[in-house]
This record gives structure tokens, sequence and C-alpha cells, in this order.
């Protein structure tokens, strides 16, 4: 009988595995790595979302036209308005996400390692998700405020310096509630999103595994 390489598994034969909270820092890691080179259209995607908020003219009519004129306005800095929020968004919303996930998953598998149906998975995707969400809202609420600061005019920009900046201060000054505003739709999104991707994720390495 061929005997399991020392570098592939265990001592019984099993495949080694990660332990569960270096997947998880690798999760997180993973998603601040994506929100560094996706924070200038994040930047973007707020900015022409807000643009025309109360009866003003339209600012931008493209996203190219939006990224110029930031760009132009506020320098290669300015597109970067908010990374600290980025970043602590992932490293809460995505490693608590894809952590429950994976605990959750691990937990309703079979004594026999036969996983979770597609529908359950989809359960423990929604679950993931709108727990993933409601951990990450205060970060999501000063990401918004950031990367919306530099369209307000001067005299009325909040000037956070960094998402532990804004997060003390919206405490202080609105409430610590105002930190979770916004987070019920932020949630029924993230359960929406998480049901689909988690799922079909699974899904998919589970068909690729077996054949």
């Amino acid at each position: 009988a061929a005997t399991a390489s020392p570098g592939a598994g265990g001592v019984d034969g099993k495949p080694r595995t990660s332990p569960k909270s270096v997947k998880f820092l690798f999760g997180g890691l993973a998603g601040m790595g994506a929100t560094v080179f996706v924070q200038p259209l994040d930047l973007v995607k707020n900015r022409m979302q807000l643009s025309g908020e109360g009866a003003k003219t339209r600012e931008y009519k493209t996203s190219f036209h939006a990224l110029t004129s930031i760009l132009r306005a506020e320098g290669l800095r300015g597109i970067y308005t908010g990374l600290s929020a980025g970043l602590l968004r992932q490293a809460t919303y995505t490693t608590t996400r894809l952590g429950i996930y994976t605990v959750l998953f691990e937990r309703l598998t079979g004594a026999d390692g036969t996983p979770p149906g597609f529908l359950l998975k989809a359960l423990i995707g929604m679950t993931a998700g709108a727990t993933g969400a409601f951990v990450g809202t205060p970060a999501e609420v000063a990401l918004i405020r950031m990367t919306a600061d530099g369209r307000l005019p001067p005299d009325q920009r909040r000037g956070y310096k960094n998402v532990f900046n804004a997060l003390i201060r919206i405490a202080r000054e609105e409430g610590v509630p105002t930190l979770w505003r916004g987070c019920i739709p932020t949630m029924a999104r993230a359960v929406v999103v998480n049901a689909a991707q988690l799922a079909s994720y699974s899904q998919s390495k589970q068909f690729l595994l077996d054949s």
C-alpha cells in the first residue's frame, strides 16, 4: 500500500490543513490586499452615487470623468482617501464572514465527511454574511464619510485623519448608534451576496474535487 507523503499528509494519513486562525488571517489579509487596488474605484462609486445630491447639478458624467476630476482636484493621494477605513472594513467584515462560514460548514459536515447540501451552504453563507456585515458596518460608515468628504465645501468637510479618528469622532459627536446607521440594508445586501458567493464557491470546489 502506498504511504502518504510526509509533506502532504499527517501521521494518520489525512491531508494536513492550516489551523482555523491562520485561515481567517489569510482571508482577512487577502481582502485587505484587494482593497489597496480597488479603493480608487470605491471612491469613484461613492462620489458618483452622491453626485447631484441636494438638487445640485450632477458633477460627473462617467466613471472616467469622475476619476480624472478627482485626480485633478485632489491629486493621486485623493483617490486613496478612506483607504484606512477600507482596510478596516475588510479586516472586520471579511474575516468575520469567512470565519463563521468555515466554522459552521465544518460543524454541519457529516461524520463520514459528507458536506452540507447546497441549500444549507446558502443558509450558512447568509448567516455568515449578515454577521460579518453587522461587525463591519462602523468601518463602512467611516469609509462612506471619508470618501465623500472631498466633494463638500472646505468649511463643511469633516477632515477625518484616519478611520480610528473617524470612529471616535462619530461616536463622540453623534452617538454610538450612528456607527451602525444603514446596518439593515448593509446586512440584507451581504445576505444575498454571501448566499450566492460562498455557497456556489463551496459547491464548485466540491464538484471539482469529486471529479
